[in-house]
C-alpha cells in the first residue's frame, strides 16, 4: 500500500499517547507508522512544546493548500493557444511547434486537459490527425493529383487538387466542371506559378478529368502516371488532402457558392500547420525551400 498522510483520528490518538509519556519508538508500533514520521508529527503540532490534535490538523491542512502546484496555466497562454486552434492546428502540433521555437512547452495532453475542461474558449479540435507511419519521399516535385466535387444535384464545379508528396504542398483551384480540357487548363495555371522542374511526375485516378494526360506530358515535360483502380492508397498523400479542404467543406457543399478568396484561406491554413512528417515545419516552408533550390 502506498503512503498516506496521518488524519484526524491518528492525530488524536497520537495527541493521548504523548501525553501518557510514550516514546517515538513507542508509538510507532501501536500506530503503525515509522517514528521519524511520528518525531515530524510531533515537532510540527506543538504548541508550547505540547502537541494538540486540533492545531496539527489544521496546520496540515494549510500546508496542504499551499503545496499544489500552480500549473503553467494563464490567460495569456490561453490566447496564444486559442490562435493556434483558429488555425486548424491539433495540439500535437500546437505543442512541437512552441518547442522547436524555443517557447515555453506545453505538452499536448496538457492542451487536451485544457480543453476538456473548457479552459480554452475556442472549442474542442473537430478533427485529430492520423496517427501511424508514413513513407517519406526522398525527391522533390512528384505530386498528386485529383479533384473534390459538389454533391449529386448540385452544380457541376469542383476544385482541381494538387500535392507533392515530400512536403506535403496542397494547392487547389476551382474549376466549372469535371472534364479533361477543365483540368488541363488548372494543370497550367498552377504549374506557370512556379519554376522548372518544380513538376517532374503527377499520380492520377482514372477519372475522366485526366484524359488530358497527353497533354500534360506534352506541354509540360512530366510522367503522367496513374493509380490501379479502387486502389485510393497509392495516392494517399492526395487522399489526406482533400480529408483536411472536406473540414472547410463537406460533402454535400456546392463548389460553385465558393469564392477564391475562401478556398485560399483554407488552403493557407492548411500548408501553414506545422507537420510532424516535416520535422514540425509547414508544408509551405518546406516547398519554399526545395523550390529555392531549383531557383
Amino acid at each position: 500500500m502506498g503512503y498516506t498522510h496521518l488524519n484526524i483520528t491518528e492525530r488524536s490518538q497520537l495527541e493521548i499517547l504523548l501525553r501518557l509519556g510514550w516514546s517515538d519508538r513507542e508509538i510507532d508500533k501501536e500506530l503503525g507508522r515509522h517514528h521519524s514520521t511520528i518525531a515530524r508529527e510531533r515537532n510540527r503540532g506543538s504548541s508550547s512544546e505540547k502537541y494538540t490534535a486540533e492545531i496539527a490538523q489544521a496546520t496540515y491542512i494549510q500546508r496542504r493548500v499551499s503545496c499544489k502546484a500552480k500549473g503553467k496555466f494563464t490567460p495569456e497562454l490561453a490566447s496564444e493557444l486559442e490562435a493556434n486552434q483558429q488555425q486548424t492546428w491539433s495540439p500535437e502540433q500546437i505543442a512541437e511547434h512552441r518547442r522547436v521555437n524555443g517557447k515555453s512547452f506545453v505538452c499536448f495532453k496538457t492542451i487536451y486537459r485544457w480543453l476538456y475542461a473548457r479552459l480554452l474558449v475556442a472549442g474542442e479540435v473537430k478533427a485529430l490527425r492520423h496517427k501511424g507511419k508514413r513513407r517519406k519521399r526522398e525527391s522533390f516535385g512528384h505530386w498528386e493529383l485529383d479533384t473534390v466535387v459538389s454533391s449529386r444535384g448540385k452544380s457541376r464545379a469542383c476544385a482541381a487538387t494538387f500535392i507533392e508528396r515530400k512536403t506535403r504542398m496542397y494547392l487547389a483551384l476551382k474549376m466549372p466542371d469535371r472534364t479533361a480540357h477543365s483540368m488541363e487548363i488548372a494543370f497550367g495555371v498552377i504549374a506557370s506559378q512556379y519554376p522548372q522542374n518544380t513538376f517532374l511526375t503527377a499520380t492520377a485516378d482514372r477519372g475522366k478529368e485526366f484524359a488530358c494526360y497527353n497533354a500534360l506530358e506534352t506541354f509540360h515535360g512530366l510522367d503522367v502516371y496513374f493509380a490501379d483502380p479502387y486502389s485510393s492508397w497509392q495516392r494517399g498523400s492526395n487522399e489526406n488532402g482533400n480529408g483536411l479542404l472536406r473540414e472547410f467543406f463537406p460533402k454535400g457543399h456546392d463548389f460553385a457558392q465558393v469564392i477564391d478568396e475562401e478556398l485560399a484561406h483554407a488552403i493557407n491554413l492548411i500548408n501553414d500547420r506545422p507537420r510532424k512528417c516535416l520535422g514540425w515545419k509547414s508544408a509551405h516552408e518546406s516547398f519554399m525551400e526545395q523550390v529555392s533550390h531549383l531557383a
